[in-house]
């Protein structure tokens, strides 16, 4: 039996970026319709499903620690796959809630697809700051899902636990029952929540519909990437990433990473020949 009592509902889909600030403070969670128009959504689905369908680690990586059962694919390194998701990355909304929720600067500590097919198992409970030290006391980052498709309750749509953020702790055995609530959303939404929000993937029951979304994790620029940028990242961003980018990804610095004393060229500049 869960420890505790929770809140019984996730807050509506928000009006305006001002009240979905604060949804964000005041449910750890927010929805945003619309947040990707007809153009972006288009690109971004068409990018997402090629680069599950082209993944060279397809069949050869072993299932994600936090899917159960078979049927759930998550692709990597998105940002090498088409410059279409460097702008989610710093879409306006985005960097709206990021600095509403953490602060700035921030870093871009991963980005990638989750895509369920029918059949795809339940995932395990989590919040997505548990490697940071407990005891917590705020969000330390924040993920931003992206809805590539429609999130259905059949179709495997993230499952929240409204109120957990108030616990300030990973969810333990006892809380396996705790009530969770399927994120339900038209594709093109954006669903922001803080890192220290109880989740988990859904069970797919439906016969033939995937369910795809973009997970951006931000963090406090005190924590190391999951990903390590500076083996992944293609070199081309080095040249022509925004400031806002190359400061996300660590390539800019605001008080870290100095090289003796100075801010580090951010530029790729190609050896002369």
């Amino acid at each position: 039996m869960a420890s505790g009592t929770f809140d019984c509902a996730l807050p509506a889909p928000a009006t305006n970026l001002s009240k979905a600030c604060e949804d964000l403070a005041t449910h750890g969670l927010c929805i945003i319709q619309n947040a990707m128009d007809a153009d972006l959504l288009k690109r971004v689905r068409e990018a997402t499903y090629h680069a599950a369908r082209t993944d060279p680690s397809v069949g050869k990586t072993p299932r994600f620690g936090l899917d159960a059962g078979d049927g759930s694919q998550r692709v990597w390194g998105l940002l090498n796959r088409d410059p279409v998701f460097a702008e989610l990355v710093e879409h306006p909304i985005a960097l709206r809630l990021v600095k509403e929720t953490i602060g700035w600067p921030a870093l871009l500590s991963n980005i990638s697809a989750n895509i369920t097919s029918p059949g795809g198992g339940e995932g395990f409970l989590h919040t997505d700051q548990q490697y940071m030290p407990e005891p917590w006391s705020r969000a330390q980052g924040i993920n931003l899902a992206w809805c590539v498709d429609d999130f259905t309750e059949d179709n495997g749509a993230t499952l929240f636990v409204p109120g957990s953020p108030s616990k300030n702790r990973v969810p333990g055995p006892e809380d396996a029952d705790a009530p969770a609530i399927h994120l339900i959303a038209p594709a093109g939404s954006l669903c922001a929540f803080e890192g220290r929000m109880w989740h988990r993937t859904g069970i797919n029951r439906t016969a033939n519909e995937r369910r795809a979304g973009i997970f951006a994790w931000y963090t406090l620029p005190i924590y190391l990437p999951q990903e390590n940028w500076y083996l992944s990242l293609n070199r081309s961003y080095l040249q022509f990433g925004s400031p806002t980018l190359l400061q996300l990804l660590g390539y800019t610095t605001a008080g870290f990473g100095k090289v003796n004393g100075l801010e580090p060229l951010w530029r790729y500049q190609p050896e002369e020949s």
